[in-house]
C-alpha cells in the first residue's frame, strides 16, 4: 500500500485559474498542494543582444515556441528602438501563443500561422514559405531538435537566444517538507541540487513529466514514483492521482 500523501509542492507558478486540475485533486483527496518555480527566465540586455548580431528588419518571418518568445522579441525591440515590420509574418508552435500574440499585434490570418503544438505540423507551415529568412527567438536551453529540424529541411534561420533559465533561490524551503516533488524538466533537478546539495530522497514521493525530466531524474540517481504521461494518464495530475489511489 502506498504510503499516505498529504502535501504535494508543484515546481512551476501557480496557474492561477479555475480549470487548474491540482484544484480539484487537492479537494477530492484533502491535499495541500503548494507551487514554486524552481527556475525562472531572465530576459538578455539590449547590449547583450547585440552582440549577436541578428537585424529584425532582415527577418521578415519569425518562429515562437512559447509564450516568453513572444515576450522576449518584442520586449528587445522595444528596448533597442526596434519598429517591428507590420508585414512580419508570425508561426506559433500552438493557437495559445498565437492567441497570445495579440498583446503585441493585431490578428490577421495572412501573417499568423499556427500549429496544434507540435513542431511538425508547423514546419508543414514554415516549408511553404522557405524562401524567407526566419528569426528564432528562444532560451539558452533550446531544444536542439528544433534549429536541427530547420536545417535539415534548409530554411535559413537565425537563433536568437533572447533569455535564459536561472536557477531560483530556494533557500527559504530549507526546513520545509514534502510527501511528494513534482518535476517538469532537467533543469529543475538541476535547481533542486544547486539549492540543497545535500538532498536525500529517502520516502518522498517524486512525480517526473516527460522522457528528458524522468533522464534527468536517475542520472542523479533519484527514485521515479509517478511518470506522466502514461497509457492510463495523458496528464500529470491524473498520473497523481492514480497513484494516490493505489491500495
Amino acid at each position: 500500500m502506498a504510503e499516505k500523501i498529504k502535501t504535494i509542492l508543484i515546481t512551476q507558478q501557480d496557474p492561477g485559474s479555475d480549470k487548474n486540475p491540482y484544484v480539484d485533486l487537492a479537494k477530492k483527496h484533502k491535499l495541500k498542494i503548494d507551487y514554486r518555480p524552481f527556475v525562472h527566465v531572465e530576459g538578455l540586455s539590449g547590449q547583450d543582444f547585440r552582440q549577436q548580431r541578428i537585424d529584425y528588419a532582415e527577418h521578415p518571418s519569425v518562429l515562437f515556441t512559447s509564450r516568453n518568445a513572444v515576450d522576449h522579441y518584442f520586449r528587445l525591440a522595444k528596448e533597442l528602438r526596434i519598429t517591428v515590420s507590420d508585414a512580419t509574418k508570425y508561426f506559433c508552435l500552438s493557437e495559445a501563443i498565437a492567441f497570445y500574440l495579440q498583446k503585441y499585434t493585431q490578428f490577421r490570418k495572412r501573417k499568423i500561422f499556427y500549429g496544434n503544438g507540435t513542431f511538425a505540423e508547423i514546419m508543414d507551415f514554415v516549408k511553404k514559405h522557405k524562401t524567407e529568412k526566419f528569426m528564432l527567438p528562444c532560451s539558452d536551453m533550446l531544444k536542439p531538435s528544433i534549429p536541427e529540424t530547420l536545417a535539415k529541411e534548409k530554411i535559413d534561420f537565425s537563433k536568437a537566444v533572447m533569455y535564459k533559465t536561472v536557477c531560483s533561490d530556494l533557500s527559504d524551503l530549507a526546513d520545509v517538507k514534502y510527501d511528494m516533488l513534482v518535476f517538469f524538466s532537467p533543469s529543475d533537478i538541476e535547481s533542486l541540487y544547486k539549492n540543497f546539495p545535500k538532498f536525500k530522497q529517502n520516502t518522498t514521493k517524486i512525480a517526473v513529466f516527460g522522457q528528458t525530466t524522468a533522464q534527468a531524474v536517475e542520472n542523479a540517481k533519484l527514485r521515479i514514483d509517478v511518470m506522466a504521461p502514461n497509457p492510463k494518464a495523458p496528464s500529470m495530475s491524473k498520473a497523481i492521482e492514480l497513484f494516490i489511489q493505489q491500495k
